[in-house]
């Protein structure tokens, strides 16, 4: 009995601490606003994304020196997760990592974010070698943050440079049903996120509502609850099924 009501004695005073760890709600909603960051121009070299001249991504490094990775072409900053800033007003961009050519920023990319909610930023276009310049654009990620257990939710990014608008189409591999994921969507845009039942979905892209394919995506599964963008990558020219620069529908989770 006296060793319990010592340990509850210890318990008491650590609960009464100043300095013991306080618990919060992990179920309220994060304050700040959420961006993640993609690596979408065309032969573009790898980069640390930043928020003015904050950096927000960078390859972790054993070494004390920091990593020449980065971020390179057709992949997301931070593994694809949402970092968290504080809202306002940014210049975004991204900044050379290899030796030739550090810490250069290869572009500047103006946007406001809002407390509570989440967007993407993308370096887009041809990078141009010589001027050490590439595109870039910012959509908001206007996704319910309550999730939906009936269906995914799928939306459709346009970052091919070179592309006409073009409208994200569904096709279930069991029924062959196929559904319109928004409307045409231009270079630099984002549709909506349009609701899809539980399964397996070619993906293609075509310029008009009767169009033929123009890129597809094979065999890819949605869950429900999800959020995914779908995303247009790459130069229209190429024909090769094999280039990194080909046309590509990258397919990321936003949840």
């Amino acid at each position: 009995m006296r060793k319990l009501a010592l340990l509850l004695g210890i318990v008491a005073l650590a609960a009464c601490d100043k300095n013991a760890t306080q618990i919060d709600d992990i179920t309220a909603p994060l304050a700040g606003a959420r961006v993640k960051f993609f690596n979408f121009g065309i032969n573009a070299p790898s980069v640390n994304f930043f928020a003015n001249d904050t950096k927000i991504t960078a390859i972790s490094s054993t070494t004390g020196v920091e990593s020449n990775v980065g971020v390179g072409y057709g992949a997301a900053g931070a593994g694809g997760f949402y970092t968290q800033i504080k809202p306002g007003q940014y210049n975004f961009g991204g900044r050379i990592t290899t030796v030739i050519d550090n810490g250069v920023a290869v572009a500047t990319i103006p946007g406001t974010v809002a407390d509570g909610k989440a967007y993407s930023v993308y370096l887009s276009g041809f990078y141009d070698a010589t001027a050490k310049q590439v595109e870039g654009f910012v959509v908001e990620d206007n996704f319910a943050l309550e999730p939906d257990y009936t269906q995914a939710l799928v939306r459709f990014v346009n970052a091919s440079p070179n592309s006409v608008p073009m409208q994200l189409v569904a096709r279930n591999t069991t029924t062959m049903e196929e559904k319109a994921l928004g409307a045409l969507t231009a270079y630099k845009a984002g549709g909506a996120f349009v609701g899809l039942p539980l399964g397996g979905y070619d993906l293609f892209i075509r310029s008009s509502a009767t169009g033929p394919a123009v890129v597809t995506r094979t065999a890819v599964a949605f869950s429900p609850g999800r959020v995914y963008t779908i995303t247009l990558r790459g130069d229209m020219t190429v024909t090769s099924t094999t280039a990194t620069n080909r046309p590509f529908l990258d397919n990321t989770a936003n949840r």
